[in-house]
């Protein structure tokens, strides 16, 4: 077991002097605080907290630095820059630092399996299945979104060769400074997974910075499949969502996703 899984003596964890504490995320499973360059990461899952340390440890590009851990808290060191853009707004991050995400994925998805699995396809075709009926049952959106959406992302429903995946890789958890990515957050559902899910979750939302990003990862892709996970990804997502208080599903970028590429690729027997 690594050595940073451990708390040091209260008297050696070094905690700044702050007049102000930051609640950066809050749901029913998590809560991240900033206090001064800490941050705080507190899960009420410690097996997602072993997949993180573990994870950060393993990956091929910067992370950040683990100060301690007691469970059930993590305290990580603050990366240096910002975030490469946030989901409902456009990014002010160069076409370069797109690029130098998508070389930072590629090498991470060249690196050694990590020893976890991911969803099997057959797990997902469950889930996706079960998601779409509980939005149609409820009206979240209309059933010809759902429907359309869900053909679209059947498409990843296939065999993948497993790389080493993120599988978190939100355009909030990439930081870059310039062009140079300085840390990349939140591993915590790393595992073995299909690399286009990592490609897909990170371009959500940013359409116009996919090309740029490919062009860093450097090796042709399926931009079908990369559309198809967009689809998957918001299907799955709403309502987690919406049971964690963020809002009305109208509000949500997913949902803006959703009704954008059920107009914009139609499935053929629509």
């Amino acid at each position: 077991m690594p050595a940073a899984w451990f708390l040091p003596p209260y008297s050696e964890a070094k905690m700044p002097d702050v007049d102000r504490v930051e609640v950066i995320l809050a749901n029913n499973d998590r809560v991240t605080l900033r206090v001064g360059d800490v941050f705080l990461k507190i899960d009420a899952d410690q097996g997602r907290t072993d997949v993180e340390v573990e994870a950060m440890a393993m990956a091929p590009v910067p992370t950040p630095e683990v100060l301690w851990r007691k469970p059930p808290v993590l305290a990580l060191a603050a990366v240096r820059g910002r975030a490469l853009g946030r989901l409902a707004e456009p990014s002010a991050a160069s076409p370069a630092a797109w690029a130098a995400a998508g070389a930072a994925i590629r090498k991470l998805h060249d690196a050694p399996l990590p020893p976890w699995r991911g969803t099997s396809v057959d797990e997902l075709a469950s889930r996706l299945a079960g998601e779409c009926d509980w939005l149609i049952a409820h009206e979240v959106l209309p059933a010809d979104v759902v429907t359309r959406n869900r053909r679209l992302a059947e498409a990843v429903l296939r065999p993948w060769t497993p790389v080493f995946t993120h599988g978190d890789l939100h355009i909030e958890h990439v930081f870059v400074d310039g062009d140079e990515i300085t840390g990349i957050l939140d591993w915590s559902d790393a595992c073995q997974g299909d690399g286009l899910y990592d490609l897909a979750t990170l371009t959500l939302a940013h359409e116009e910075h996919l090309e740029d990003t490919l062009d860093g990862y450097g090796t042709d892709v399926d931009r079908d499949l990369i559309r198809a996970w967009w689809s998957c990804r918001c299907l799955l997502a709403v309502r987690w969502l919406s049971e964690n208080g963020y809002g009305a599903p109208e509000d949500y970028p997913e949902v803006a996703v959703l009704r954008s590429l059920s107009s914009r690729w139609p499935t053929r027997d629509t």
